[in-house]
């Protein structure tokens, strides 16, 4: 497709989603499927920007049926999905932009509606395809070499806007869509989610990116400093470790969300923190085509599958760690990695350090992909 912004469809994957989807159509015994939430429309699609407003609702639906797959969407919206958007074998279907997308247009008789198997769903893009995986890899990359850029410019005068300004400004020229931004410099790190405001960065600073691109949305945190660390943060980084190694040990295929959940909590106890901790903040989960898909808690029942993306973000107070990782037969494999960040190995896995800056900065941007 000329001037397709993002990977083509794969019509190997594209089979299987459909396959998937047909099978919980007939154990639901309808006649049609109405997908209509982002998650399930970019999974479905193949990476599809199924938005305008990045908090508005889709701008198309899609009607499965036994027999092919119809885009409903608005007459103004359908040249350019067509164009950039959607696979090339897809039925559309458009009405005027002041009406109703109506299924029943396209599929009469019973059309199940999306929320009523929302949880089947779910599970049906769990395991990533081959196609979903390399995405996700080479979004893991990008991400964390666009925060490696921005984050290695800042210093301690700046404001959290100006640092989320650059990192925003950095993912953007890698065809990614900043779902979140968030920024504490140090009289803001006692918030577990620092919307940016106009507080200077000052000594140490955490910034936070939810990054989407083809659909797939990678989460990371990272740390920056100016000047020596202060060994009681540092300790408790190297602690707060080691619950994320729990998380992370128990994402294993055979098990479920609520179980790797359980594990990191207990984690935070015997790591010399309180142990209601992880009750200050969730703790994440699942990941892929929602920022959490689902946010685990401790009644998650949904089973854990080899390929599937997580985000766990364990906390305390001063210091989080988080990183998008997919399960494989071997444990986890990180995704969101740059080697030019400084990292440690914890149960054999690299994870970041703080990224200690001079108070005067850089002085420059890094060419990208180059220490």
């Amino acid at each position: 497709m000329n001037g397709r912004p993002h990977s083509a469809p794969s019509p190997a994957d594209r089979q299987i989603k459909r396959r998937r989807v047909l099978a919980i159509l007939e154990e639901r015994g309808a006649d049609a499927l109405v997908l209509r939430s982002t998650p399930a429309l970019a999974w479905y699609l193949d990476g599809a920007r199924v938005q305008v407003s990045l908090v508005g609702d889709p701008v198309l639906a899609v009607v499965v049926t036994a027999t092919e797959d119809v885009v409903l969407t608005f007459g103004n919206e359908l040249d350019r999905l067509v164009a950039e958007e959607l696979p090339d074998d897809i039925r559309t279907s458009a009405v005027e932009w002041h009406e109703t997308l109506d299924p029943s247009t396209v599929a009469p008789g019973r059309v199940l509606p999306e929320a009523d198997v929302a949880d089947d769903l779910r599970r049906a893009r769990a395991e990533l395809l081959p196609t979903e995986l390399a995405r996700f890899r080479a979004l893991g990359r990008d991400a964390a070499a666009a925060m490696t850029d921005a984050l290695s410019t800042l210093t301690p005068e700046l404001t959290e806007r100006q640092a989320a300004a650059r990192v925003g400004a950095e993912l953007l020229d890698r065809g990614m869509d900043p779902v979140v931004l968030l920024a504490a410099g140090r009289e803001r790190l006692a918030h577990r989610h620092p919307l940016p405001t106009e507080a200077p960065l000052g000594d140490r600073a955490m910034l936070v990116v939810c990054a989407r691109r083809n659909g797939l949305i990678l989460n990371a945190t990272r740390w920056i400093r100016f000047g020596a660390a202060r060994p009681d943060e540092t300790e408790a980084a190297d602690r707060l470790r080691r619950v994320e190694a729990a998380f992370l040990g128990a994402s294993r295929p055979g098990s479920t969300l609520a179980d790797a959940f359980q594990a990191g909590i207990a984690a935070y106890g015997a790591n010399g923190f309180a142990a209601g901790e992880w009750r200050r903040h969730h703790q994440g989960g699942a990941a892929g085509y929602a920022g959490r898909d689902p946010r685990a808690t401790p009644a998650t029942a949904d089973p854990i599958r080899l390929h599937q993306a997580f985000a766990w973000n364990p906390s305390a107070p001063l210091v989080k760690v988080e990183d998008t990782v997919v399960t494989t037969e071997h444990g986890v494999e990180v995704l969101s990695v740059d080697p030019r960040w400084p990292s440690s190995v914890v149960d054999g896995i690299p994870r970041p350090d703080e990224l200690e800056l001079e108070r005067a900065g850089l002085g420059r941007r890094r060419k990208r992909g180059r220490p």
